[in-house]
């Protein structure tokens, strides 16, 4: 539950109906309004004296321009921890999110396709990180000898992607011997991520690393650094939509929108946020000032963790105004990231 002061039933009633009258019409409501609109039975004049004190605990905020009331980041934060009916999503909806998904597509194509699908259902702005590096797997690899000690490794990951890699090895190998190690790497590795690949040929070998035959020493050395998991350039995310913010700001505001739109280009604050939500369970909000960024100020962002074998792999989210339709936008949220991690399940299953 979210830290805020005592509000009696009346009043968390009025909180409901201003928020959601405020997502809807995106316009100060006024008391009269409250009063016909609430599911109270009370006078325009009792609204307005509880909407006096909830203005005084900051829950509520008079813009200049009018009489009415708007609501602030705390009435948000009780109505989506206290008030919010979410409605699961319809079997046709979650059907074509499941379709959409194919864990036939590589990684790349899954986040992208996610990333479309949640600006594209949810008119806002889509965003999903790239599954980090250790998770990618090893389709291919070939050991090629180079001058001096070094070895060029190319690798084919998740059938699109090629890297290559040019390491430094402590002695000097033959081509034969390169190959040799590739064809057993190929063999007993394919399908794997780079990181088991690595863990677990080096546990094995290690074990027995007095009796290893040269192949087996080859290639201990070749997995123990090419294999290695680059954590320097961690990767970014997919951004869809950011468009459609456009129509959800006011004039006075796109200076706000600009910054925003700086942020992403930049996208050092969001993946900063993005990785406070990797270890959460389930959905998780920041609305407005809550992300602790300046330029999410006006913004909110809500994102779920999508997960491998359990593990969590990436985080997901949509981006939008401070009054989106969190009843709308929580459930398709929360689908997405359980749709795109059985993808992900299901296309190594597929190996």
């Amino acid at each position: 539950m979210s830290d805020h002061p005592q509000v009696t039933e009346k009043a968390q009633s009025l909180i409901k109906t201003l928020v959601e009258r405020y997502i809807s019409d995106g316009q100060p409501v006024g008391s009269k309004t409250l009063s016909e609109s609430s599911e109270l039975s009370v006078s325009p004049a009792t609204v307005r004296n509880i909407m006096a004190d909830l203005e005084a605990k900051g829950f509520v905020a008079s813009p200049h321009t009018s009489a009415g009331r708007v609501p602030t980041e705390r009435a948000y934060r009780l109505f989506v921890d206290s008030l919010l009916q979410i409605e699961p999503l319809r079997d046709y909806d979650l059907e074509t999110l499941r379709r959409k998904l194919d864990p036939d597509m590589s990684s790349q194509e899954l986040v992208e396709s996610a990333s479309g699908l949640l600006s594209e259902v949810t008119k806002l702005a889509g965003l999903v990180t790239i599954p980090k590096r250790n998770f990618v797997l090893l389709r291919h690899v070939e050991f090629l000898p180079l001058d001096g000690n070094r070895v060029l490794v190319i690798m084919v990951l998740d059938d699109h992607e090629v890297q290559n890699r040019i390491i430094h090895t402590d002695q000097k190998f033959s081509e034969a011997q390169l190959k040799e190690a590739s064809a057993f790497v190929n063999e007993a590795f394919m399908g794997r991520s780079l990181a088991t690949v690595r863990d677990d040929m080096i546990a094995s070998m290690k074990r027995d690393r007095e009796n290893m035959d040269g192949l087996m020493q080859v290639t201990l050395e070749m997995a123990e650094k090419a294999f290695s998991v680059d954590t320097r350039n961690q990767p970014d995310y997919v951004l869809a939509g950011q468009e459609n913010l456009l129509g959800h700001y006011h004039a006075e505001a796109f200076e706000s929108l600009r910054e925003l739109f700086t942020a992403f280009s930049l996208k050092g604050d969001i993946l900063h946020l993005l990785d406070r939500c990797m270890d959460s369970q389930g959905v998780q909000l920041f609305i407005g000032q809550e992300s602790g960024y300046e330029l999410l100020d006006d913004c909110s962002l809500v994102t779920a963790p999508y997960t491998h074998d359990g593990d969590c792999v990436g985080v997901l989210g949509v981006i939008g105004p401070t009054r989106m339709a969190y009843d709308r936008i929580i459930p398709i949220v929360d689908a997405t990231a359980r749709l795109l991690s059985a993808a992900f399940d299901g296309s190594r299953n597929h190996d």
